[in-house]
């Protein structure tokens, strides 16, 4: 099992000097905002160019030791709103008491109520983060608290992620990309993790999602937090699989909640949730070529063949948004059903799981959760 606190950990935790070193023939600026605002900018210097180019930078401050983690750039803006409650966090694992003292979240944040962005946008409040957005993106603010509100627009931002940049998603914005990463049972080393964080938000990813399935889960997950200055996403359906021994017909709501809870509480700011999936939807894949590629989609659809029973996330969706809402977690709605090949593309299946993507979005929207849906946007 890998250890928090190898080597590597305690004797060499600054960043590599490559993922260190300026970027050539450019510099870290900030953007100076409102109320002190300060957001990251590249200043980039181009032949037969007078003046700069101006970019977008996601890679957060470089040289912080990662035993420590980043700095908690959003944590005045959290206490300042007055609706959050500390709480004991609902993970103790063992693994986490090797992780350094300084980076170790002891309490976690909890809405006292509805917490989201979305939620505040649509009261007519301008967040920090919302002002934060708007000055990254070069648009009013009104604009970016006025797409949030209508749903168009996320911003992830857990309070238990005080470390990230406030960035934001939708069509009115800049494209975004995301960067995969996570260990495995063949791989699972908590120093490659970060070293791949690192190297992803150097180059220019706007989110993290960590697919780790291999050992230390929780202590790999709380690693990233800690030193993302970017969003970080997950799917709570692999880390529910290994609590049940990875065999999906043992999957029980319960696991998944208790997985759904343990991962806001450590600042997940965004989950992707196959709740679209449903029992009619399977047979409608019979005559694909490739079947159901989506391996959040394998695994509910052997569930609910084996119990022959709804999908539980999708019975249980009020549910999960009770709880998304508390600790402002985004949800991605999972396309369980998305087609692996052309020939199977535009199906019955795929448009059926979209049409329920669409009702749960309306859902989410009751409860102000913020909201995308895979594929579609």
């Amino acid at each position: 099992m890998s250890d928090p606190t190898s080597s590597w950990a305690a004797a060499d935790a600054q960043r590599s000097s490559g993922e260190a070193a300026p970027t050539p023939r450019s510099e870290k600026v900030y953007l100076e905002g409102p109320g002190g605002i300060r957001v990251p900018a590249r200043k980039v210097m181009l032949s037969g160019r007078s003046e700069p180019l101006y970019l977008y930078d996601t890679s957060g401050p470089c040289t912080e030791d990662v035993r420590r983690g980043l700095p908690a750039l959003r944590d005045g803006w959290i206490q300042a709103r007055g609706d959050v409650e500390w709480i004991e966090p609902g993970y103790r694992g063992p693994e986490l008491e090797r992780i350094p003292g300084p980076m170790r979240r002891r309490r976690v944040l909890r809405g006292t109520r509805t917490i989201t962005q979305r939620w505040y946008a649509r009261q007519g409040i301008i967040t920090p983060e919302m002002e934060f957005v708007a000055l990254r993106e070069s648009v009013d603010p009104e604009m970016v608290r006025d797409e949030v509100a209508r749903g168009r627009a996320i911003i992830p931002a857990n309070p238990n992620h005080p470390e990230s940049e406030p960035m934001i998603i939708g069509r009115k914005f800049l494209v975004k990309v995301n960067a995969n990463i996570g260990n495995s049972v063949v791989s699972s080393s908590i120093h490659e993790e970060v070293e791949k964080l690192q190297w992803a938000v150097r180059w220019g990813a706007d989110t993290v999602m960590d697919l780790s399935t291999g050992a230390d889960i929780h202590a790999t997950r709380e690693w990233i937090l800690r030193n993302s200055p970017v969003p970080v996403g997950t799917v709570p359906i692999y880390e529910a699989l290994e609590k049940a021994g990875g065999k999906p017909e043992e999957l029980t709501f319960e696991q998944f909640m208790e997985t759904l809870l343990q991962q806001a509480q450590q600042g997940v700011d965004y989950m992707t949730i196959h709740a679209g999936l449903r029992l009619q939807h399977i047979p409608l894949t019979t005559g694909r070529v490739t079947g159901i590629v989506s391996r959040g989609g394998s695994i509910l659809a052997k569930w609910c063949l084996a119990h022959h029973k709804e999908n539980f996330l999708y019975t249980h969706f009020r549910e999960i948004c009770e709880e998304l809402c508390r600790y402002d977690v985004a949800v991605s709605l999972g396309d369980g059903l998305r087609p692996g090949c052309l020939a199977d593309a535009n199906d019955e299946a795929q448009f059926a799981e979209l049409e329920t993507l669409g009702q749960l979005a309306r859902i989410a929207a009751e409860y102000d959760v913020q909201v995308m849906i895979e594929g579609p946007g």
